[in-house]
């Protein structure tokens, strides 16, 4: 299978007009994994210890609850890490994509698991009366900006933390605000404190100056220190290539100005810069941006319209983490040694909640990711952390454990009671919506155990624990309800692939179930408030399993799908998803009827998790 992925890639790159030493200069993907666009995990072995947290749920009917707008389209954030907090800047828009008015909020995290409520950074801008863009008839008339932007945030030589937006116009839903034809770019310091500078603008589109527009040009501040951040980032081509697609087409400060989208970059351990944008294209810089080598898709990528992040990770390596497929989904990661030869795919996020909220061009899936660019700051923990959206709706943030593993190097054994809380989870994949938390909390008694809960009626909570691959294994776990009478729980054993092969079921009727082909089959009453403890023993090689309940074999079954292994118990607190799929169409118009209201929480918590073989 490698000599057939060799002689591919050579093919590939014969056929591209890439030879293959130059071939060898970019980044590139020599690894075998492949993703599956009809599962939302694309069979992808996922990356242990990954966190995903939901850092805004939108919400229309209750807008307290999310932004204080109801604005249901949100998309394209930005993170920094300064002055010990995350910070995280991202777009919206009341409905959907291109549509005014548009605005860019503000969240902030000491820890990356709680955030602040979005405050508003840049506010929709009066277009004024009567403007028309080139080569348009379409005239505006009491109409609002979109805010568009690549680049976000940025953190000065004298560590001062700027956010910034492209301030666009799009007259109506299929008018473009990256065009290059809207107004300009503005800037606002983050203070420490929390609050915000004045706005800037710093750099204006053709036709706009100090003279038509509302807010002053950056020069005419008394803050020198402004002054001077500002002409760093007007000065350097790295931070101006973020700028491309915004800016005037023919802008000379823009290195490459062919409009290469969505850049990010990192540099290698010679000093050269590696370049990315949308398309998985690629190119190598040998003087910090001033030029570049011909874009080019990088070999073996896999990539379609949206954006792909590159970074250097705490332990020497590199990561590229972005959507392996023509669809949003899933989110996935690959780690090279040397910043340029990829080898491996892992899954970092393979879930796609419910699309609460139709609008214009929001896609499905965990997408648009950006990490903290170079200079931004670098979180303690030396973890990777991301951020993106999913369906363009809500904003989250993962955090991938560096070095990057894919194995369990051990079976578990672990008591949370007996654990520090801070670090419990390290080896955890957790999936945490904002109505559907997952993490270490005390019970009634104060005893520490995992922990989760669900009030959405959209989403769900999941905690995903890796063992070492098994043909013939033990799982024993102690778990207690708090409810016996709403609320679900699915206990699953699955392979490599995220493949379920048996399923126990704590369900809303009070019963622990097992499936059992289509059907479920009851196999005894739980109480609310009773811990106990299960243990499920299984061989692939036979598909039976036994289960026992406090010591007591209750029940015997088959699995329901054939796998060659077991390497992993997930715990999730909803049905599987399998809407959409690769045939549904683009665009979703219609809203899910719903009230925006939580629905009754229900609260499960696991206490210890052992694992042997047999």
């Amino acid at each position: 299978m490698i000599k057939l992925n060799k002689i591919l890639l050579v093919s590939a790159l014969l056929l591209s007009g890439v030879g293959v030493a130059s071939a060898q200069e970019i980044p590139h993907f020599t690894g075998t994994e492949l993703n599956n666009p009809d599962y939302h995990h694309g069979q992808l072995s996922p990356a242990m210890g990954v966190h995903n947290i939901q850092v805004m749920r939108a919400n229309r009917e209750l807008p307290e609850t999310a932004d204080n707008f109801g604005w249901t389209y949100n998309h394209a954030p930005m993170l920094a890490y300064w002055n010990d907090t995350f910070f995280l800047e991202y777009l919206s828009d009341p409905v959907g994509e291109h549509v005014p008015p548009g605005q860019t909020f503000l969240v902030t995290s000491e820890d990356g698991y709680e955030w602040s409520k979005p405050e508003v950074i840049f506010p929709p801008y009066s277009i004024p009366d009567g403007t028309q863009k080139e080569g348009s008839d379409q005239v505006a008339k009491d109409l609002l900006s979109v805010n568009h932007q690549r680049m976000g945030v940025y953190v000065s030589s004298d560590d001062r933390l700027f956010a910034i937006a492209y301030i666009a116009i799009s007259i109506d839903a299929h008018d473009s605000p990256n065009d290059g034809k809207g107004i300009g770019r503005v800037v606002r310091e983050i203070h420490k404190d929390g609050s915000f500078g004045p706005i800037y603008f710093i750099r204006y589109n053709e036709g706009w100056s100090k003279k038509n527009t509302d807010y002053p040009f950056y020069t005419k501040s008394k803050d020198k220190g402004l002054v001077k951040a500002c002409e760093e980032m007007l000065s350097d081509p790295l931070v101006q290539q973020q700028w491309n697609e915004e800016a005037d087409r023919d802008d000379p400060l823009i290195p490459i100005q062919k409009q290469y989208k969505a850049f990010s970059y990192y540099h290698l351990p010679n000093g050269n810069v590696v370049g990315l944008w949308k398309h998985a294209l690629t190119a190598v810089s040998e003087d910090e941006g001033k030029t570049w080598t011909t874009p080019t898709r990088a070999p073996g990528f896999v990539n379609s319209n949206a954006k792909i992040w590159g970074q250097r990770t705490s332990d020497g390596r590199f990561a590229t983490v972005y959507n392996p497929s023509d669809f949003r989904w899933p989110l996935a990661i690959s780690v090279s040694e040397d910043g340029l030869n990829y080898e491996n795919l892992l899954l970092v996020n393979g879930e796609i909640t419910t699309m609460r909220y139709g609008g214009n061009y929001k896609s499905y899936g965990p997408q648009y990711v950006r990490g903290i660019q170079e200079g931004n700051g670098t979180p303690p923990d030396g973890n990777l952390w991301i951020t993106y959206s999913i369906n363009k709706e809500d904003i989250w943030v993962s955090t991938i454990p560096v070095p990057v593993k894919s194995k369990a190097e051990n079976h578990v054994n672990e008591d949370f009671s007996a654990m520090d809380s801070a670090s419990a989870l390290d080896k955890w994949n957790l999936f945490s919506p904002v109505w559907a938390r997952v993490g270490i909390e005390k019970d009634a008694d104060g005893t520490s155990c995992l922990t989760l809960k669900d009030k959405d009626e959209f989403d769900y909570a999941k905690a995903k624990r890796l063992f070492p691959p098994s043909d013939s294994v033990s799982v024993e776990f102690t778990i207690e309800a708090e409810q016996n009478d709403h609320g679900l729980l699915h206990v699953e054993l699955q392979d490599e692939e995220n493949t379920g092969t048996l399923r126990l079921v704590f369900d809303k009727d009070g019963i622990l179930k097992h499936k059992a082909g289509y059907r479920l089959r009851n196999i005894m009453e739980y109480e609310a408030g009773k811990k106990y403890t299960i243990r499920i023993e299984a061989t692939t090689w036979s598909r039976f399993y036994d289960v026992y309940v406090n010591g007591e074999k209750k029940t015997t079954g088959l699995s329901f799908a054939p796998v060659h292994e077991v390497q992993s118990i997930q715990f999730r607190t909803g049905e599987v998803r399998r809407f959409p799929t690769v045939d549904t169409p683009t665009d979703q118009k219609f809203d899910v009827p719903q009230s925006g209201k939580p629905v009754d929480e229900a609260v499960f918590r696991i206490y210890s998790l052992k694992t042997e073989k047999l």
